[in-house]
């Protein structure tokens, strides 16, 4: 009995994680996008100040803790490595986990260039719009991929 209930406390955990993981990582990006479609310098250099926080204090200890739950879990169930929808799941997540330590780098770049523009009343620079396609377009695969991991989880195909 006691190692069921500490199997399902630690689902329980790892679905929270999950819903953490991804509420965070949406509402950033729909956030960032939005203030970068404003103009607005001081808009986008609160929210890029903002998404930088969010990161660090939501999305970081979520990446951190979900595969070290998701593989308790399935050593708690006598699931190996090599079942197909985890060992896909954990593939999808490195990728995603891959484009997200970039997208990290973006955000912390474009945080700075937008507290400089906004200190020195300038228009933000080529640069930062770079940054910005780049961490957009590294959040589509980034995005699939952990829709993939939930429907591998969820589903569990053989």
């Amino acid at each position: 009995m006691e190692s069921v209930l500490s199997y399902l406390t630690l689902k329980y955990l790892h679905i929270l994680s999950m819903v953490l993981l991804f509420g965070t990582g949406l509402g950033s990006a729909f956030y960032k996008w939005m203030a970068d479609r404003s103009r607005n310098i001081e808009h986008i250099r609160i929210t890029n100040q903002n998404v930088v926080l969010a990161d660090w204090v939501f999305t970081t200890p979520t990446v951190i803790f979900q595969p070290i739950s998701g593989i308790w879990m399935a050593y708690l169930a006598n699931i190996t490595l090599s079942t197909f929808w985890l060992t896909a799941s954990l593939v999808l997540y490195v990728l995603a986990g891959a484009c997200w330590l970039r997208v990290v780098w973006l955000q912390i770049r474009m945080s700075t260039l937008s507290n400089l523009a906004a200190q020195n009343h300038t228009e933000l620079n080529d640069q930062y719009w770079r940054y910005a396609k780049m961490w957009f377009w590294l959040g589509i695969p980034a995005f699939s991929a952990m829709v993939l991991v939930v429907l591998l989880m969820v589903f569990k195909p053989v």
